[in-house]
């Protein structure tokens, strides 16, 4: 009996290696796709979770509780700038009375965008600090000095006001919430408008008095000074601080310094009393006082 001839099948083996050929490339295509599966929850699960953003208490209207006794802690007050550590004013002081180096507190390049004619009044300003600064003479600080000079300041709220109370000199300043009321003048602590821009306190703070400096190293403004600040909690004892500065007449642009401010949180904690006019009346008033006249001299 004849034989089948095999041709049929050996010509089937072609197509079958190619079928197998498909299938293991498939299998390792599923393969491939289980293992990037499995890494894309491996580093899921081992990633940092994102922080929420912090939400303050409420207040009884709604608004983010900010009360409390804050206060900064950076050389600030001694130079908004960055700067190095250099003997102070008052030698027979030593250590005492030097000034501490600083990272600077200007966002951005660090440095304050001064027109060239200003920045020439600037240094003469520092130069002579310890005559013409209005700390030394006890004047209320302004805004946005008063805020991170080296003394606390307390926040009390309620739905149409924010007082400010500041430690030294006894400054304070009421922000009026939402109002369209004018300033009548310019003061010391300027004309605040508040209002609320989700978590955080908006303060728009115009009619300052041009005497005002932002610190000991004589950066200083003009009576165009516009300060835009924005006070936030970042947790339960810490403000985020941002001030934004306008002044075309000294100014080339606007710019902007920030900071934490952290809680007070000693038990007994509360303002004290720092009325340091009569520190200050020899100084500046000293020159007028009538001179006993010695019995007998002429």
């Amino acid at each position: 009996m004849a034989q089948m001839p095999q041709m049929p099948q050996m010509a089937q083996m072609p197509q079958m290696a190619h079928m197998q050929q498909m299938a293991q490339m498939h299998s390792r295509a599923a393969l491939l796709v289980v293992a990037g599966g499995l890494a894309a929850i491996v580093v899921t699960a081992c990633a940092p979770a994102q922080p929420q953003a912090y939400r303050a208490p409420r207040t009884p209207d709604g608004t983010p509780d900010l009360s409390g006794i804050w206060q900064a802690n950076n050389t600030a007050n001694w130079d908004l700038e960055a700067h190095a550590a250099r003997p102070g004013p008052v030698f027979a002081l030593g250590a005492a009375f030097s000034v501490p180096a600083g990272i600077g507190v200007v966002d951005g390049d660090g440095a304050i965008p001064y027109r060239p004619e200003a920045l020439e009044k600037k240094k003469e300003n520092g130069e002579k600090w310890m005559t013409l600064d209005p700390e030394v003479k006890c004047f209320m600080p302004g805004i946005p000095r008063a805020t991170y000079m080296p003394y606390p300041f307390q926040i009390v709220q309620s739905a149409d006001n924010v007082v400010m109370s500041y430690e030294f000199a006894s400054a304070s300043r009421v922000v009026r919430m939402n109002s369209k009321e004018q300033s009548p003048a310019p003061a010391w602590m300027g004309w605040s408008i508040g209002r609320w821009d989700g978590e955080t306190l908006v303060i728009d703070v115009t009619d300052h008095m041009e005497e005002t400096w932002f610190d000991r190293a004589g950066n200083y403004h003009s009576d165009a000074l516009k300060v835009t600040e924005r006070y936030t909690a970042i947790d339960s004892n810490t403000l985020q601080y941002q001030a934004t500065i306008e002044d075309p007449k000294v100014f080339s642009r606007s710019w902007t310094i920030s900071m934490p401010l952290y809680r007070r949180r000693e038990p007994n904690v509360q303002l004290m009393e720092y009325k340091c006019v009569e520190f200050a009346e020899e100084l500046m008033y000293g020159h007028l006082r009538k001179r006993s006249e010695v019995r007998g001299e002429k």
